[in-house]
């Protein structure tokens, strides 16, 4: 059966009772990017305070009844851990934030605040790409006191040397959280530029304030990404823009996108001689990071190959239970790491591969079902959207930062970052909680 959706609830205006809670929210996320410590202060007040507000509205909800089995799930597959303490420790990466999707599945519930949110999100991501070019062009690095304070430290020419990575602890990690932020600004630029098109009084005045700081914004975060050398926020950026193209249905720009796509891909992986005479046009820069022949001759240990192979063998040896969270490490560094080669790896560079090795096939099933769910019921909105209304184009916005969040995690793992794990589900929650608030009651 077709779900049904009552439009207008979108423009409703916030619950008075959550008013408090909200800006919390807005105050934590503003500040949390640059200063985390100080930021989770008031988003904990939040989650809590919306779960006190509604909860018993939250105890009715079927996908939180579904999350409260999964939680119990995972308690019981470290209880079965190959490495208890290991896994125990693990839960606190799922847990508190399966808190922050309830709570703030309730607290965020129209569009106006998914702007709003975005909004605050995009702000503090300038500041951030300026500290990551003052640390790759002029070897900038934080003073130890800086470090005591923010619980973080900014290494002179970049983690890795030559890869940007700002205030995060590593590059492929600054490029997660640039990737969202990157997203969300174009889906604002957009709706912006629109507005002042419709609103223009004068022939070719279609620009205004928020629009120019958006373009500075966008600019800044595109170069940043090509900057961490990361190749999946290289993937993703052009698929998102590639995304808001195929929205619009603007020709121009997917033709574009998908020329400029195929030439680095060609000069990549195109047979002699395409390649050779791409290779002349594309610097080398793009093709060698993506030949990988920027970083020859690694140990066969730090290969994504080998690291997927090894989560793989742990699936098949226990498909049901897992081995338990955070116990890729230790066996992996038990088999692999040497006196002359030591080894230690943080996890297999793939989220999915590392849930079906660590709780096993069962639980990652549930786990992915639930986020599932979640998405696939705001397709369904956008589709029974009357219109191209500029709310219509922020839903479409956070679904695809998610997507791309989740994309981004399928060639690695960001959930062992306290901020690009927040903002990943925040974004579930806020599309969540559109959901919940635009169906027929």
């Amino acid at each position: 059966m077709k779900p049904k959706f009552k439009i207008e609830n979108l423009k409703s205006i916030l619950d008075p009772s959550l008013e408090l809670c909200w800006n919390f929210a807005q105050l934590g996320l503003l500040i949390f990017p640059l200063f985390p410590a100080l930021g989770a202060v008031p988003l904990a007040l939040a989650i809590l305070g919306t779960g006190k507000q509604k909860f018993n509205t939250i105890i009715k909800r079927p996908l939180n009844w579904g999350i409260a089995v999964l939680s119990l799930l995972l308690v019981f597959s470290a209880s079965l851990a190959f490495n208890r303490p290991e896994a125990f420790l693990g839960l606190a990466n799922f847990l508190p934030f399966f808190l922050l999707l309830i709570s703030f599945g309730e607290l965020i519930q129209t569009p106006t605040q998914l702007r709003r949110v975005a909004w605050i999100l995009v702000l503090p991501s300038l500041p951030i790409v300026i500290l990551g070019y003052l640390q790759l062009f002029l070897s900038w690095g934080s003073p130890s006191l800086l470090e005591t304070i923010v619980g973080y430290a900014i290494a002179p020419t970049g983690n890795p040397p030559g890869r940007m990575a700002s205030v995060f602890m590593y590059a492929n990690i600054l490029a997660a959280y640039l990737t969202i932020v990157f997203i969300l600004a174009q889906g604002l630029l957009i709706e912006n530029w629109q507005l002042a098109t419709k609103r223009a009084e004068e022939r070719g005045k279609i620009t205004n304030s928020q629009s120019l700081f958006l373009i500075v914004v966008v600019i800044a975060n595109a170069i940043a990404l090509i900057l961490t050398n990361s190749r999946n926020a290289w993937a993703l950026a052009p698929l998102a823009c590639l995304a808001f193209a195929v929205y619009l249905g603007w020709r121009w720009l997917v033709a574009a996108v998908a020329g400029i796509g195929g030439i680095v891909l060609s000069a990549a992986y195109a047979p002699s001689p395409i390649n050779e005479l791409l290779r002349k046009i594309v610097p080398a820069f793009f093709w060698a990071r993506l030949t990988d022949q920027m970083y020859q001759n690694r140990p066969i240990p730090f290969l994504r190959t080998t690291q997927w192979n090894f989560a793989l063998w742990m699936t098949q040896q226990r498909p049901l239970t897992g081995w338990g969270l955070r116990n890729f490490t230790p066996l992996y560094v038990a088999k692999y790491s040497t006196t002359q080669i030591p080894i230690w790896l943080g996890h297999p560079h793939s989220l999915f591969l590392m849930l079906t090795a660590e709780i096993g096939i069962p639980i990652a099933m549930l786990f992915f079902t639930l986020v599932g769910w979640v998405i696939a019921q705001s397709i369904l909105l956008l589709r029974d959207w009357p219109g191209n209304s500029q709310d219509r184009l922020i839903l479409f916005s956070f679904i695809v930062a998610f997507l791309g969040c989740t994309l981004f995690n399928t060639v690695d793992v960001t959930l062992f970052d306290l901020r690009v794990n927040t903002l990943g589900w925040l974004l579930l929650a806020a599309i969540c909680g559109v959901v919940y608030h635009s169906r027929v009651k």
